[in-house]
């Protein structure tokens, strides 16, 4: 049957990529090996559901990308991620309520930004309709509805961040999403599973391949334990968004201190990633990000943080989880100004920085615990299904 040999040929593909995952220019020590593995069953989660089984545009349903169990593409620690199908010559509604969640930024988008075509066409966000946590919205794409949002041509799909800023088990939003359309979908055949198939594994391969590099090449223009660098502002990303990139390398014994004012943003945050995947370091099981609800300034108001593999009890830790290297990202969204946050950076010996850092902010070993177990409260609601 047609539909049987176009699976042998997505389990031959799923074969080769395992075989590529494991060699250069990707990791090839046994734990990088591992990982690679747990990322290919990472992508194999998202991009079969998204192409296989959310392709239909008549029939949208929200797709949740970069949870505690498949992420891509280096994720903000502080969003909720969806996405819909969408046909631009057709009419949508979304509606929903939300909760907990402090903003939401919704984007219209050509694709992925590790397919050949991507991109933002459009963007919106809940405070540009007075939305706020708690209330209850409806947004038109499409179509003469008077306060409808014009699809682009190229358009194939909305895009929702949500961001929660202070971390609190609460209800998180709720998104649905209508098309005003419903026409008769595509005849399903086996031509047409073979495309979504075929598909499926593209996108597998281009985000394992696209992010892999990404990372090795901004490593390569930079200067490790350093942000010294121009600030990244992503061509057809979204026009909100700053970033300045550290890579970090630092022995078992070693430390990273970071000192950095505090930038005019509505919204600023620090987070690490492990190398090859571009996935959070183990945001559930760790303090492994902060954000400016999260961060103590210090007396002079500035942002200082240690990044080590053992708790220095300074209350702006970051827990490298023992991890030689890895990205930091230094994160600011709704940008004020144009002037970027002076950053300095300097390596030590861990057992150095209370001294080092003396005056700052301290936290106990039994408050670290309450705060980690107060995250994880929160992320069981952000994540629930």
């Amino acid at each position: 049957m047609e539909s049987h040999d176009a699976w042998n040929r997505v389990c031959d593909r799923l074969r080769q990529l395992g075989d590529r995952i494991s060699a250069e220019p990707f990791g090839t020590s046994d734990s990088a090996v591992l990982e690679g593995f747990e990322h290919l069953v990472d992508q194999a989660a998202l991009w079969l559901s998204w192409e296989t089984l959310h392709a239909d545009p008549t029939r949208p349903f929200f797709h949740r990308h970069n949870d505690l169990t498949s992420q891509w593409g280096g994720p903000n620690a502080d969003n909720v991620y969806r996405h819909c199908r969408i046909d631009p010559n057709r009419r949508y509604v979304i509606r929903g309520r939300m909760h907990s969640c402090d903003e939401f930024l919704l984007a219209v988008r050509a694709g992925f930004m590790h397919r050949p075509t991507w991109g933002t066409l459009a963007q919106i966000t809940a405070s540009d309709h007075n939305i706020g946590p708690g209330d209850e919205f409806e947004l038109h794409f499409g179509g003469d509805h008077p306060d409808a949002i014009t699809l682009p041509d190229g358009a194939v799909m909305l895009s929702v961040r949500e961001y929660y800023f202070d971390w609190k088990a609460d209800e998180p939003a709720t998104f649905t999403v209508e098309c005003l359309d419903p026409q008769p979908s595509p005849v399903f055949d086996s031509a047409a599973l073979e495309h979504r198939l075929d598909e499926s594994l593209s996108e597998m391969e281009e985000s394992i391949e696209y992010w892999n590099d990404y990372l090795r090449e901004n490593r390569a223009d930079r200067t490790d334990n350093s942000f010294v660098a121009p600030t990244l502002k992503v061509a057809k990303g979204l026009s909100i968004a700053r970033y300045k990139f550290c890579f970090w390398d630092l022995a078992e014994d070693e430390a990273l201190i970071i000192e950095a004012d505090e930038p005019k943003a509505r919204y600023w945050a620090v987070q690490l990633y492990a190398m090859h995947t571009f996935e959070l370091v183990d945001p559930f099981g760790a303090v492994t990000s902060r954000n400016h609800t999260q961060s103590a300034l210090s007396a002079d108001g500035r942002a200082r943080f240690v990044l080590a593999a053992s708790d220095p009890g300074i209350a702006n830790w970051l827990d490298t989880k023992g991890r030689q290297n890895g990205l930091c990202t230094f994160r600011w969204f709704w940008p004020s100004t144009d002037t970027e946050p002076a950053m300095s950076t300097r390596v030590a010996r861990l057992a150095d920085v209370p001294d080092l850092l003396a005056g700052e902010p301290l936290v106990s070993r039994d408050e670290r615990a309450v705060e980690l177990a107060s995250r994880q409260a929160h992320l069981r609601w952000r994540f629930r299904t």
